[in-house]
């Protein structure tokens, strides 16, 4: 099944400048899409397209069937900078129940929603902690508990690592491959490292520069459980990185 449809999509900006131009790709069911180009390709506006966020000035964006006119629901976004999207006056609990607390669910659930997620990132014990009592990559962690609390059909990811050393990367790397798996759900994730973008992903698009298209779509031929050194030292992973790197190239 086709969880997420692009189609013929363009942005323009301003007084002419084209963002996208008539971008069309799909996205499975429980599928994990690896969105990859050079700067200024349009990956940021996107994914801001198809989360409702900005209009599109051309095309169409489906979730499940359904054409994206606002923030749909079963969707839900986490973004680079961690540090905006969190409420630092806000203890960690807080944070992640915050999109639930306007929903009709019993308190209990919330409660239990909460500890699941934060369990699932491996922050067992921080609810009562404030974001800024946390690392960069506890407070990204915390990011994604939120997202997976609320239960989204489809998870959108822009960047999100960007902003934190390498060590810290890595980790929250296999924590989204881990998420992933665990929970099923339809993830698109917007990143500009190649090697990155092949570690995770089922499946791989780069786009061209700016106005943002297809240029390629690869099939990742690596194993569903991944590991950082393991993984990495596989000719498949050696092969697809280059090829993706030469994309890129050509993209530029």
């Amino acid at each position: 099944m086709t969880a997420l449809q692009v189609r013929n999509l363009s942005k323009t900006y301003g007084e002419g400048h084209a963002a996208l131009h008539n971008l069309s790709f799909e996205v499975k069911e429980g599928e994990l899409l690896s969105i990859v180009g050079p700067s200024g390709c349009g990956k940021t506006t996107l994914l801001k397209c198809v989360a409702g966020l900005i209009p599109a000035t051309r095309g169409q964006v489906s979730v499940h069937g359904r054409e994206v006119t606002g923030v749909p629901d079963g969707l839900a976004v986490v973004f680079q900078d961690y540090g905006r999207s969190l409420f630092p006056w806000m203890k960690v609990g807080a944070n992640i129940a915050f999109p639930l607390e306007t929903s009709r669910l019993p308190k209990g659930e919330i409660r239990e929603r909460v500890e699941h997620s934060l369990a699932a990132v491996g922050l067992d014990g921080k609810a009562e902690r404030y974001p800024w009592q946390l690392s960069g990559g506890m407070q990204q962690r915390v990011a994604i508990a939120r997202a997976l609390a609320y239960r989204p059909q489809v998870l959108l990811m822009d960047e999100p690592f960007a902003s934190v050393d390498a060590q810290t990367r890595s980790g929250l790397e296999d924590l989204t491959r881990r998420v992933h798996l665990e929970f099923g759900m339809t993830i698109m994730f917007v990143t500009h490292d190649i090697d990155e973008s092949v570690y995770l992903a089922d499946r791989l698009i780069v786009l061209r520069r700016s106005p943002g298209s297809v240029l390629a779509e690869l099939v990742i031929e690596l194993p569903r459980v991944r590991d950082q050194i393991a993984t990495k030292s596989l000719p498949a992973f050696v092969r697809q990185r280059s090829e993706v790197a030469q994309h890129i190239k050509d993209a530029s």
